[in-house]
């Protein structure tokens, strides 16, 4: 027979009393949602785009006759991405969440996030596919350096913070995931012939955004199990 008060603890457990914070963190995965609608029909408006070797980012150059399209579909990936990540990043902080190794990861994580939202949006490709001669451009793949090394080493604190503190670990899954993802990206963009290089491109510009999504969906859930008692 279980005790009654454990059945109404375990009850309690299970409720989560969602405040505004935790419902903002739903804009990771409409920022998820708007940004995979602009990948997969911006191509509509961009004649002769191949999307099986082309870089995602050709679609929202300068020069590109998707751009608008691209603009409209994407229109909540930005500030859903940021939104989705700071609330994450006060939260772990507010609630003194995980390790102080989980919690400057997330921090890294959405330092990462913003990087990218400003710097593609100041440094944007004047036209895709194109060989990087301008000072726009060769900023451009200086954003993208800072965003590949800030996601490695955020995802790398996290899958370690997972693998040391059991009730991480889902996340800590999460960041190997994506972390792999990365890598097949980076290992198969150089690695794949040109024709399939945009295949496993979409890996890497997957990967965070994806990312960020799941840590909105904890948020949401108030990351519950992060905050269980050991006892």
């Amino acid at each position: 027979m279980i005790p009654k008060d454990t059945v109404i603890n375990a009850s309690k457990a299970r409720k989560v009393k969602r405040q505004l914070i935790n419902w903002l963190g739903l804009a990771g995965l409409l920022s998820f949602l708007s940004y995979t609608a602009a990948v997969i029909f911006s191509p509509l408006k961009y004649p002769g785009y191949e999307w099986m070797k082309q870089a995602v980012s050709d679609l929202s150059a300068d020069a590109a006759p998707s751009r608008k399209l691209w603009s409209q579909l994407a229109a909540f990936y930005s500030i859903g991405d940021v939104l989705c990540i700071t609330c994450v990043a006060v939260f772990v902080s507010e609630k003194k969440l995980g390790t102080k190794l989980f919690r400057v990861g997330i921090y890294l994580f959405a330092i990462m996030s913003l990087i990218s939202n400003v710097g593609y949006k100041m440094f944007p490709l004047a036209d895709g596919g194109k060989e990087i001669k301008s000072f726009q451009e060769v900023m451009h793949i200086v954003v993208t350096a800072l965003v590949v090394g800030l996601s490695i080493i955020s995802l790398v604190l996290l899958i370690i913070a997972g693998m040391k503190d059991k009730k991480l670990k889902g996340i800590g899954i999460c960041a190997i995931a994506a972390l792999a993802m990365m890598f097949i990206g980076a290992i198969g963009t150089g690695a794949v012939p040109k024709d399939y290089f945009g295949i496993v491109e979409r890996f890497s510009v997957f990967a965070a955004v994806g990312f960020n999504a799941v840590l909105g969906l904890y948020l949401f859930d108030g990351f519950s199990k992060a905050q269980m008692s050991d006892e």
